[in-house]
Formats: structure tokens, sequence, C-alpha cells
């Protein structure tokens, strides 16, 4: 029995603020948007407090490039913004991709594109996570229906980010961030919380900043520290350098990619809900999964066989196991905020796509229960 210490009635977005600060956040950069303004302005007052530092920069991008540096400096590192604000920040990103830098991004979705809904939910950030920044690269993207799972892929995202040397962005929306419900903070040590990994190549000796040891991790020596070395956006050798030769371009990029990609199965985050006998599966992640839960629930007293799964990891994109949590459905139903984003890579992953349906809203408002029923009757009068 946790006590009222360990007790907490709050925001989505302030659940993400006690997730960071447990798994261990020393510096955060941001500016001011909605809806995730709560992120920053709770970590202003929290994290001095335990000793991190906070400040407020002038604009994104400014955010962006002052969580890189401090990341390289050896500190965990975290922003958050919503929309425009992370449409800024993909230059950087996509440096900290190449230069292989850990650090969290919140993105807390509004209506878009543009300045679009500024105080509405939406969902319509998930290919932007994935390729808002230009080039071949992989991503880590993590997302949440509830504040509990809120908190703890918020640690994971830390974990994550430091395991693999990469950004993680934390994918949010206007409900789950501003809505407010019960969230118990675990003891230390009850959720494993990954540190850096720091070179053990002693100084003055040769430290190469991208040669990956044998289980794929890369130490990392903090800048300005021991070692000097050289960190660029450009394709770069093991030292650091800029290099054009084409097998170290092919190499460097596959790294980039497989490092992800080949772990899917270490990253991937999911729930399930009723899907050993279900008939009809309703897909979903974010504030949209806490209706499509809500329906099946209900519909199931009521003896149809609805199940869900809810995606807690968005990218990579854990095909073979919505291939597998699907394979025996009569139909899925996507259920998400856009104009069908995720509901593609469902479609990609399963066996028979001619199956696949989606259930969106996208005005603004939450899609409810009686939103996805609509259609999963029409389904059924079709005889699916």
């Amino acid at each position: 029995m946790k006590d009222k210490e360990h007790i907490r009635f709050l925001q989505g977005n302030e659940a993400c603020v006690e997730g960071a600060l447990y798994a261990g956040i020393d510096f955060f950069a941001g500016y001011p948007i909605t809806p995730s303004t709560e992120i920053m302005e709770h970590l202003a007052s929290r994290l001095p407090q335990k000793g991190g530092k906070f400040i407020q920069m002038e604009d994104e991008i400014a955010s962006m490039g002052a969580i890189i540096g401090a990341s390289l400096t050896g500190k965990k590192v975290m922003t958050a913004t919503s929309g425009p604000g992370f449409s800024l920040k993909q230059e950087a990103l996509g440096y900290a991709c190449m230069a292989e830098i850990p650090c969290v991004i919140a993105n807390v979705q509004r209506g878009g594109p543009s300045t679009g809904n500024p105080t509405h939910v939406s969902q319509g950030d998930v290919n932007q996570a994935k390729w808002g920044t230009h080039g071949d690269h992989a991503i880590i993207a993590l997302t949440a229906s509830n504040h509990q799972d809120v908190f703890n892929i918020t640690v994971e995202a830390f974990n994550m980010a430091e395991t693999y040397r990469t950004p993680v962005i934390i994918l949010l929306d206007e409900v789950i961030g501003h809505m407010r419900e019960k969230l118990v903070i675990p003891e230390p040590g009850e959720i494993t919380v990954v540190e850096r990994l720091r070179t053990s190549v002693q100084k003055g000796v040769d430290y190469h900043p991208y040669l990956p040891r044998e289980d794929g991790r890369l130490p990392m020596s903090d800048f300005g520290g021991e070692h000097r070395y050289n960190v660029t956006g450009l394709f770069h050798d093991m030292w650091g350098f800029p290099n054009n030769n084409p097998k170290v371009v092919s190499e460097l990029l596959r790294h980039l990619m497989e490092k992800i990609e080949t772990n899917v199965n270490n990253i991937n985050m999911y729930k399930e809900y009723w899907l050993e006998d279900a008939e009809y599966i309703l897909v979903s992640y974010g504030s949209s999964a806490r209706s499509a839960i809500h329906l099946a629930r209900n519909r199931r007293a009521r003896g149809f066989k609805i199940g869900v799964l809810e995606l807690q990891t968005l990218w990579p994109f854990p095909a073979d196991m919505v291939r597998e949590k699907c394979a025996g459905a009569k139909a899925i139903v996507v259920v998400e905020m856009n104009m069908g984003q995720v509901v593609t890579q469902v479609k990609n992953a399963v066996d028979h796509p001619n199956k696949v349906f989606l259930a969106n809203r996208v005005d603004g408002e939450l899609i409810s229960p009686s939103n996805i029923k609509t259609l999963l009757r029409m389904i059924q009068g079709k005889g699916v």
C-alpha cells in the first residue's frame, strides 16, 4: 500500500514531469506552447530542487540545440513542445540522429497543420515523428493512454535514449496532457533506470566515439572532459570526422537504422484487452484508446467478441506483433484522430488489408465510443 506522498492527482503533462524526474533528468530547455506548457512550468520549479538545470530558450530551435549540447556533456536531457514547435525542431532532431546524441522530446499533439487548433486534441503528428526530419533514419516514438503509463513510458524514453544513443519522442495528445487522474509514483528502484554508458578508455588513449561494442552500444565520453573528439552532422568515421567514402557512408547509415529497427521487439510496448477470442479488434493509441477500451468493455457485456490492441510504441512500428495479434480477426478497426496514419501501417502489416477499417475524428473533439460503434455496425451489417 502506497502512502499519500506517492499518490498524486494530476495532469498527464505533470505525470510526464514525474517520470522524467524519476528517470534522472538533469537538464531541460524549452519554449512555452499549448498544450505542452505545463511540462515546462512544472520542471521550472521541480528540476532545480533536484539539482538540475532549467532554461527557457528564445524559441524551439534553440531549445533543441541546448539539449543536444547538454547531452554531449553527459547530462540526461529533455524538451517539450507541440506541433508547430515540433516542426521547428526537425533539423536539429536530424542532427541528433546522425551524431547519435541521447535526448527526449515530448510532443503533446494539437490540431494542425500550421497554428491549427491549439487547445483541442489531435493525433496528426504520428508520421511527422517518423519522417519529420529529412533523409533515411530510424526513430523511437512512444505514447500512452493513461497517466500511470505516461509516467512509465517517460522513464522508458530516457532509458531507450541512453541505450540506443538516439533521440526518443514521447507522443502524447491534448486530452492526455490536460486531463487529471491518479498517479502512483513507484519507489526508487522499482522501475529500472538506465544510466549513461561511459567509455572505459583512459585519458590520453585514442578514443573512438562512434565505434560500437560487440553488443552494439556506443560508450560516450563527456564532451569537454578527458577526451577530445569531433561531432558533426556530416557522414563521419569512427573518430567523428567527416568522411564521404561510399563504404563509410553506407555502413553508418545502416548502423543508424539497424540499431533501432533490429531491436523492435525490445523497444515494442503495448497492451491487449480481450484478444483471446476477439472477432473484431480495435487497434488504437493515446486518448483514442480510452474510447476503444470503453466500447469493447460495454459491447462484450452484451455478447460481442471485441478486443483492443493498444499500441504504446508507434515507431519503430511493431508490424510482426500487430500481424500476430490480429491474425484471427474478422475485421480490424484502427481508432485514431487523424486522416489515417497508423491505419496505413496496420494495413501493411496484416495478411488481409481489406479487413482493416478506419474509425477517426479530425474536428478537435475526442473520438467517442459512439463514433466507433457506428462504424462497427456498418461493418457487421455488411457481413464482415
